[in-house]
């Protein structure tokens, strides 16, 4: 069995330990982040917290592999940031794909995270350090690059690229073979009918509140 280090220490390392444990073929066997963020020397049923400054003479790369569990902070730069310095140290990084997803990709790169029900379709490259939340929908011939982050219950209908640290919210739609440039912050129910050029923000209003008290329905 491989054995695993998670950088992280958040709702996002538990979640990572829980899918690794219950679903790979990973051992892991500790955590690690900068030293200034340790505040308890254990996580995760008592496993170590190691400062990421002593990481490779505590857990060399000949021996472990790693997994970023960082989500989308700084439009994907956070999680990047750590994928590139654990890369230069020497470590391979980790997948999670969930035996419960659909997969047929051509491609899925190191350090992804692809959660239950996603539906990933022939001919669909999936770059890497992508984060597939629960219950997305990528056509075939689609093209995720690095270091992006799809939420849920998003469509990505065929052919369609999405641009390196572009995040798409929960309930979006893309329609079939258009580009979405870098760095793209793509918000809940969006729908984008047409390519966007890099740094692009597109936000949907939100269901405007009914004057009426709820008190007051009639039939409810």
């Amino acid at each position: 069995m491989k054995k695993l280090i998670i950088f992280g220490v958040g709702e996002q390392a538990e979640l990572a330990y829980f899918y690794f444990k219950n679903e790979s073929d990973y051992q892991v066997v500790g955590f690690t982040v900068d030293r200034d963020y340790i505040k308890n020397p254990t996580f995760k049923d008592g496993l170590p917290v190691v400062a990421f400054e002593e990481l490779l003479s505590d857990f060399p790369p000949t021996e472990y592999e790693c997994f970023v569990a960082i989500g989308y902070t700084n439009i994907n730069q956070v999680r990047a940031k750590k994928f590139f310095a654990l890369k230069d140290m020497g470590y391979t990084l980790a997948s999670f794909i969930s035996g419960k997803a659909t997969n047929y990709a051509e491609c899925i790169g190191e350090n992804c995270f692809v959660l239950e029900d996603n539906t990933i379709q022939p001919f669909v490259k999936i770059g890497n350090n992508v984060t597939l939340w629960s219950g997305n929908h990528i056509g075939h011939h689609s093209e995720v690059k690095d270091h992006c982050f799809i939420t849920s219950h998003v469509v990505v209908s065929g052919g369609c690229t999405i641009g390196e640290y572009t995040f798409i919210g929960v309930n979006s739609t893309l329609r079939d073979h258009i580009t979405i440039g870098q760095s793209n912050m793509i918000g809940a129910g969006c729908l984008i009918l047409a390519d966007t050029e890099d740094k692009n923000v597109f936000m949907e209003k939100s269901t405007e509140v009914s004057r009426v008290p709820s008190n007051r329905l009639r039939g409810i």
